[in-house]
């Protein structure tokens, strides 16, 4: 006889597998924006599932926000996520400026993101909402109790062995085949990069990152004296290996630096037998990949993606990540998995920080281990992807129809593309004013070239704050069309006179 629980369960797994094979049709315009769906009775009977199993998979594709119903009238499609007018063009575009001026971006941008009252677009973590506070703080206390000295003492230099023992686990979800000897916990994943880049390059050694890409990783190679040879990022595929193949033959690279899953901004996920073709390339010329997966948990399909390390014959792939975009950004917790580097990466932690913080990374094990963390994660997902698609559709309606943006699989990201005469900074600047902060596209690259490009966060739940937000910056957008729109008549007129 089938428990309560398993049928819970089975209900569960029928309402998600039914709302996605509508949301399949609805992507691929089998059913497009106004087209009505078929009755909940009619969904049941054709189905052969109970009604409250029809109605729930019609809700869950309502919260998403491609689906409404009417009332006495049923339930009709209501956005499509493909309605842009086209997708992000995957070239580099735009003029080049002064580094000085990026640099400055940069240090402005930084400041008004924590300011009181301001709706932080510009800020791709998980909002304090979706965080298990209780549930984390439960685990914090558990792990002190459980500890001989409280979680007081000094941590073993290559970390908690309980989290390294979680850590090589997950492993398995990502094809790795790893045990907690092959790891080394940091202070978040930008240490972990750090240690990596310091195990493998010299100050004036190039490194290639792709472009665009989060402006920490090259503020952390100018702090390393690093050269950068930048690699186009597909939105759609991820690093252009065509272009990386052909400057290997030109350069002398000492290592590559890329985030193959959901990338940031872009959010390109590189497919499975692009991964294995760019470590193949590589392991042949023996040089080194250091590959951020920090958001690789946050996939929207039905399976993690693989990691560039599962191809990884010949440990020349360092993987890096944390669970600060999954769990608690201020707790700091983040490994490596360096792979034939290890003792250079050991050393490189005993001389800057010795050990990692004992209380936190003890949390974080018992919260995996108690299976917390896979509950959290699961639901996170579902979460992000439903916010995902609102802010599409809030961008959809609310930006210019020329607006073109991108199409996530994961991640916390949307990278917009907007009218080239639109200056993103400038656009910064007047939002800022409005209580809004966003991620303007020319400090994701050295030379500042993604003049009209924005990243705007879908980390925060979608309410009216977020929607009044979205409408506020879709009018800026306008606003400085409008303003740009006479001056570039009157330059052609004066040209046409002459």
């Amino acid at each position: 006889m089938i428990s309560i629980k398993e049928q819970d369960e089975k209900e569960d797994f029928l309402y998600t597998q039914i709302a996605e094979r509508l949301m399949n049709q609805i992507e691929n315009k089998t059913l497009k924006a106004g087209d009505k769906l078929m009755s909940l009775r009619a969904l049941s009977r054709e189905q052969g599932i109970s009604l409250s199993t029809a109605y729930k998979a019609y809700v869950e594709l309502e919260n998403r926000g491609v689906v409404e119903a009417r009332p006495k009238s049923g339930y009709f499609v209501r956005f499509t996520p493909v309605n842009f007018s086209g997708r992000i063009s995957p070239s580099l575009q735009g003029p080049v400026i002064e580094k000085a001026n990026v640099d400055e971006m940069i240090r402005t941008v930084y400041k008004t993101m924590n300011k009181e009252g301001v709706i932080r677009f510009s800020v791709s973590v998980p909002s304090a909402e979706l965080i298990p506070e209780a549930k984390l703080n439960k685990a914090m206390m558990e792990a002190i109790r459980k500890s001989p000295s409280s979680c007081t003492g000094y941590e073993e230099i290559q970390g908690n062995l309980d989290l390294r023992k979680q850590i090589a686990k997950y492993a398995f979800n990502w094809n790795g085949n790893i045990t907690e000897d092959d790891v080394i916990t940091t202070q978040g994943c930008m240490e972990a990069l750090v240690f990596c880049l310091k195990a493998v390059t010299r100050p004036g050694d190039t490194v290639a990152i792709e472009s665009p890409i989060y402006f920490g990783i090259f503020n952390v190679m100018k702090s390393l004296g690093l050269e950068v040879l930048e690699v186009p990022c597909h939105p759609g595929e991820g690093v252009d290996l065509e272009f990386l193949e052909s400057a290997l033959e030109t350069h002398d690279i000492s290592a590559c630096l890329f985030v193959p899953n959901f990338s940031n901004p872009v959010g390109a996920l590189m497919p499975d037998h692009r991964k294995k073709q760019l470590v193949e390339m590589l392991a042949a010329r023996d040089i080194p990949l250091i590959e951020d997966d920090i958001y690789g948990e946050m996939y929207f399909g039905k399976t993690r993606p693989r990691t560039c390390k599962s191809y990884d014959k010949k440990g020349l792939v360092m993987l890096c990540s944390s669970v600060s975009k999954t769990l608690a950004p201020g707790y700091r917790v983040g490994w490596c998995i360096p792979g034939r580097f290890k003792d250079k990466i050991i050393s490189n932690k005993l001389m800057h920080t010795v050990s990692s913080a004992t209380p936190t990374q003890a949390a974080i094990a018992h919260f995996f281990e108690t299976g917390r963390y896979d509950l959290h994660v699961r639901n996170l997902r579902k979460t992000l992807h439903t916010q995902c698609l609102r802010y599409m559709q809030a961008i959809s309606e609310y930006f210019p129809a020329d607006t073109k943006v991108s199409r996530p699989q994961g991640g916390y990201v949307l990278w917009i593309e907007l009218n080239k005469e639109v200056n993103a900074f400038e656009l910064f600047e007047r939002a800022i004013l409005e209580g809004i902060s966003i991620g303007p596209g020319q400090i994701f690259n050295t030379d500042g070239r993604f003049s009209h490009y924005i990243r705007i966060s879908f980390g925060a739940p979608y309410n009216d704050l977020i929607d009044t937000g979205l409408k506020k910056l879709g009018a800026l957008v306008e606003d400085i069309l409008k303003e740009k729109t006479p001056a570039t008549i009157l330059q052609l007129a004066d040209f046409q006179h002459l």
